[in-house]
């Protein structure tokens, strides 16, 4: 046994605990409170399991699993940027690599290149685990939303033009689950006047 390796991946892992403290913009499904980085993972890993079947081509699900699980760590670091805080995502970009560059160094190089590289390939949006993952990445807040009468939306007066904006590629990942959250998440909030015209 590597003693070293073991150690380096036991701090990865009391590192990624921080994720728990991210407060995302989205409320849980309650609408009580907002729910945190690490509670969006796990949702959109077991999304994926159980929705893969609607990706637009088959994917490798554990390496999209693996790929949403791992996204959002860079936030330890450089903090969630809200989807339509435009002044925010000026920074992100910059916020986010040097996070990655820390927070991934911290394992055994071997396994510190290779989530970097998922990390890598989720930002870049080219492989279809890539396309699918950023459809659950968007899927999943919009049903929260919904679940709340789209709280988050009319707290922060978001338009649906931001909402179409922000979703333009989600249908490269599904079409399908992109269709449906047209007709179920977002046309009745457009007419209850949770999402502005």
């Amino acid at each position: 046994m590597d003693s070293d390796r073991l150690e380096q991946q036991i701090e990865f892992c009391r590192e990624i605990d921080k994720e728990k403290l991210i407060t995302r913009q989205t409320y849980r499904s309650d609408g009580s409170s907002r729910e945190n980085d690490a509670e969006h993972a796990w949702h959109m890993a077991i999304m994926t399991i159980l929705l893969s079947e609607y990706a637009n081509e088959e994917i490798d699900v554990l390496k999209t699993v693996t790929m949403l699980l791992i996204h959002d760590l860079v936030e330890i670091d450089a903090g969630d940027t809200y989807a339509y805080d435009e002044e925010g995502k000026k920074t992100q970009k910059e916020r986010e690599l040097k996070a990655a560059d820390r927070i991934f160094a911290l394992l055994p190089e071997d396994q510190g290149q290779y989530f970097r590289s998922l990390w890598d390939e989720f930002e870049e949006q080219k492989t279809k685990e890539a396309k699918f993952a950023r459809t659950m990445d968007n899927f999943q807040p919009m049903m929260l939303n919904d679940l709340t009468g789209g709280k988050s939306w009319r707290e922060r007066g978001v338009k649906l033009e931001q909402i179409l904006g922000r979703n333009r590629h989600t249908a490269e990942g599904s079409e399908i689950l992109w269709d449906y959250a047209k007709k179920h998440f977002l046309e009745h909030n457009v007419e209850a006047g949770n999402i502005r015209k």
